[in-house]
């Protein structure tokens, strides 16, 4: 999985797809993370699980990239709980931002019916449509 090069860069094709469309920072988040979680634990699903959880305290998926979020910090119950929660993860949605916050993603993201949805439907609809928007992104 992403390693990084002499410069300090990961290598852009081992990383995963949506963060090939992100911004440099993003990229090295996730790579360092990864690479300090391997070394710590081996390769495999909890270094993944360890760099995603890292990359999610500073960015956001929106449709099929990560944008850098407004405030660091958890974007979630189970980012917030650490590696002995079960609780369910909201794919990159930052479900701890505002309404407003959210309600503008969805704008951007053409969610249909988001001026009835509470918080909880919102930050729903928008993990669907970056599944989807990743879906198209790859040619699903």
């Amino acid at each position: 999985m992403p390693k990084t090069k002499s410069s300090g860069q990961p290598i852009k094709d081992e990383l995963p797809s949506t963060l090939q469309r992100s911004d440099a920072k993003a990229q090295r988040t996730f790579a360092k993370a990864h690479d300090s979680a391997a070394e710590e634990y081996g390769e495999g699903e909890r270094a993944h699980r360890v760099a995603y959880s890292a990359l999610k305290h500073s960015y956001e998926k929106v449709g099929d990239h990560w944008e850098a979020k407004e405030k660091r910090g958890p974007s979630d119950a189970q980012a917030k709980g650490g590696v002995d929660t079960d609780r369910e993860t909201k794919g990159g949605v930052d479900a701890n931002a505002s309404k407003e916050h959210l309600m503008g993603i969805a704008r951007r993201l053409d969610v249909k019916g988001r001026s009835k949805m509470n918080k909880d439907e919102l930050v729903d609809a928008i993990q669907k449509a970056n599944d989807r928007e990743t879906a198209k992104s790859r040619g699903d």
